[in-house]
């Protein structure tokens, strides 16, 4: 199979990026974004097309995406009157404020990703690591040294693919009581040297 990989994400593909990143996330933001039909329509609305580099294949099949955050947003954070349209005004403030408490700044010396995933179907085939290489050539012409990831402490299958592809764990950080929330314990900061 061909894969394309490339910097920006088209509107056609808007509701398959949502899909899979439900797919990936849906499973720690199940009980903040919730129900599935509402989260979908916020993803749909919020994503961030300026802040993505996809993978399709030979056919312009979405196989995955990688989602990155600047001082301009994050490919799937989303603004308040996102959250308003989809949750109305009470669903939306409580939501917000659980997401601001699991969200992470952005930081001027590493360029954040923010979010990787890739089709079950494509998983094997080096999508992920060349998501990855396209992300720290972004990173590199914006001007950053490092690339920074959170990756969740149950998501060892992907701490394992980071660390094959030179990530190195910084720091680890417990969410506290927000694991009843959101299902995991911590997040490891990993960061990549680029250059």
């Amino acid at each position: 199979m061909t894969v394309r990989i490339l910097r920006g994400l088209p509107r056609e593909h808007r509701e398959a990026a949502a899909a899979l990143y439900w797919q990936a996330f849906g499973g720690k933001l199940g009980l903040v974004m919730g129900p599935e039909d509402r989260a979908m329509l916020f993803l749909s609305r919020a994503i961030r097309g300026d802040h993505a580099i996809i993978a399709l294949s030979d056919a312009g099949e979405l196989l995955g995406f990688a989602g990155f955050k600047t001082a301009d947003g994050a490919f799937a954070g989303g603004t308040p009157d996102d959250l308003r349209a989809v949750y109305g005004l009470a669903g939306s403030l409580w939501r917000a404020g659980l997401l601001r408490l699991l969200g992470r700044s952005v930081e001027n010396q590493r360029f954040l990703i923010d979010g990787i995933c890739v089709q079950r179907e494509a998983r094997g085939l080096g999508i992920g690591s060349q998501l990855v290489e396209a992300i720290c050539d972004e990173a590199q012409a914006r001007g950053y040294g490092e690339v920074r990831l959170d990756v969740i402490d149950s998501n060892w299958r992907a701490r394992a693919l980071y660390e094959r592809l030179g990530f190195r764990a910084l720091h680890q950080e417990s969410i506290g009581p927000l694991r009843l929330v959101f299902g995991f314990q911590s997040t490891t900061a990993m960061v990549r040297q680029i250059s």
